[in-house]
């Protein structure tokens, strides 16, 4: 009998409802935290768990937990509004279409074309993090890879999945190893020969795995036939204006601290550029951009619901205890053993904790100094960080962005696991490797 999982909406509300029943079972505790002047962000103190009063989270509570995460998410659920409202505006214009067509209909090698399309995302992905953003482009990305002849499973897994490989293993990626390194006390781009070279083979593995499984992607929803006409000067300079807006956002983001907000900022410019540059009146843009709005409604609001199992879990003090019971027998393992048995524990922290840069402010003040009683290199630690929590993007159902990319594509999370699962797996060599030769 396959197994098939209920609606991503019901699986976040049953997580959240999970969370709130470990705060009933499990002993409440807290490290102590101090102030991290560079960041802003508070630290954790290795060394100083303990017990504290218990605080279960009862049924209210819980159910007010998800506005609270829905507006504790506002940032990246304005996000995917602002770029889906754009990407939405620019499909009704009918150049996606255009494009996609033309894409799909000069070539005749459509697995060029997938390894194209990866180490795009891939690139995206080691710069800034790419996720949320794609859940805008699944549409187009599903019309692509069916006029190509794969499925929806191909058109995520080189989308979704190369920037989650790219995010995990980018040495220039400051929302993971950025702020692991940030917080392992090491220099922002340390051992650049080692770490650009997992980047390459990591992505090298993912684009193989990608490759090697189209021939088994057996869902391919129908979808709506590229345009047969071809594209216009004035679709490929629409196209050009959406995608560019990312340019000045990985530079902010690398050099001036850009966040979220920014990036709502430019895209918000970006829709009301498409309409004008379509031939529409301000009136006209601004009632498509909203209509726009709603193609990603739905998978916003799984951000804030999959935030919410972390409000839980802090709120009922139990979030720390789970990191400590995770990382306490560490120390009873022997050198690069316990650095590959970090890998594990990172990948189960990231289940609860669904936001890769708060692990890394969470976890490492723990591991870094743990790594250094066990005589292993901090750059260890922070790879086995990278492996573990990175890598889990792909696989753990409190990813909300993850659930709204495969809702877009119609893949069940089932499906999707029977496909990713073994290359994640595959892909973590690399950072096992990586764990031994950082030593």
């Amino acid at each position: 009998m396959r197994l098939r999982l209920p609606h991503p909406l019901v699986l976040l509300l049953g997580g959240v409802a999970v969370a709130a029943l470990l705060t009933w079972l499990l002993p409440a505790g807290a490290y102590e935290r101090v102030a991290d002047a560079a960041s802003g962000r508070e630290v954790v103190v290795p060394g100083t768990y303990a017990t504290v009063a218990a605080a279960p989270v009862g049924v209210m509570a819980a159910v007010l937990a998800v506005p609270r995460g829905i507006v504790a998410g506002a940032d990246v659920i304005l996000t995917i509004l602002m770029v889906g409202g754009a990407f939405a505006l620019l499909d009704a214009t009918g150049a996606l279409g255009r494009l996609v067509g033309s894409l799909v209909g000069n070539t005749r090698r459509p697995r060029v074309i997938v390894v194209f399309v990866c180490l795009i995302f891939s690139t995206l992905g080691a710069l800034e993090n790419m996720q949320e953003e794609i859940v805008a482009l699944v549409p187009v990305l599903v019309v692509l890879s069916r006029g190509l002849g794969f499925g929806s499973i191909t058109a995520v897994a080189m989308s979704t999945g190369a920037a989650a490989i790219g995010a995990a293993f980018g040495p220039t990626n400051p929302f993971q190893t950025g702020i692991a390194l940030r917080f392992a006390e090491l220099p922002p781009l340390t051992q650049p020969t080692l770490r650009f070279g997992m980047l390459a083979v990591a992505v090298a593995i993912w684009i193989a795995w990608t490759l090697f499984m189209t021939s088994s992607d057996d869902v391919r929803p129908e979808v709506t036939a590229p345009v047969k006409e071809p594209a216009t000067a004035r679709d490929i300079l629409m196209f050009v204006t959406v995608v560019g807006a990312f340019v000045p956002y990985v530079i902010g983001v690398m050099y001036y601290d850009w966040g979220f907000n920014e990036l709502s900022a430019l895209f918000l410019v970006v829709g009301f550029a498409i309409g004008l540059m379509s031939g529409r009146d301000l009136s006209t843009t601004a009632t498509d951009f909203l209509k726009g709005m709603e193609t990603v409604l739905a998978a916003s609001l799984f951000v804030g619901v999959a935030r919410a199992i972390s409000v839980v879990l802090t709120d009922g003090q139990v979030i720390d205890t789970i990191i400590y019971g995770l990382a306490a027998p560490l120390a009873e393992v022997p050198g690069v053993a316990a650095a590959m048995l970090m890998v594990p524990v990172h990948a189960i922290i990231h289940v609860p904790v669904s936001s890769v840069s708060g692990q890394a402010v969470l976890t490492m003040p723990i591991m870094a100094p743990l790594a250094d009683l066990l005589s292993v290199s901090r750059d260890a630690a922070v790879i086995a960080f990278q492996t573990g929590a990175g890598l889990m993007e792909l696989a753990t159902p409190t990813n909300g962005a993850l659930l709204a990319v495969l809702l877009g594509a119609k893949v069940d999370f089932t499906r999707w696991l029977r496909f990713a699962v073994p290359g994640v797996l595959i892909v973590s060599l690399v950072g096992f490797t990586g764990i031994v030769l950082a030593r």
